[in-house]
């Protein structure tokens, strides 16, 4: 089975994404530099849009 519409792959991206959305919220209510929320942010939605194109291959 290929990585690429693997069930498996949705979950685990899933689940990373959470913690990223939840690691980007404490560090913003922190008051920690930017740059840092910005990064996480980004992985954030990163992994959110690979979950979800994975998650159409999948269907």
């Amino acid at each position: 089975m290929s990585a690429v519409g693997n069930p498996v792959l949705v979950v685990v991206l899933s689940i990373i994404a959470g913690l990223l959305v939840g690691g980007v919220w404490s560090t913003y209510q922190r008051g920690a530099p930017r740059a840092v929320t910005a990064v996480l942010a980004l992985l954030a939605v990163m992994a959110v849009l690979f979950a979800a194109l994975t998650l159409v291959e999948v269907i």
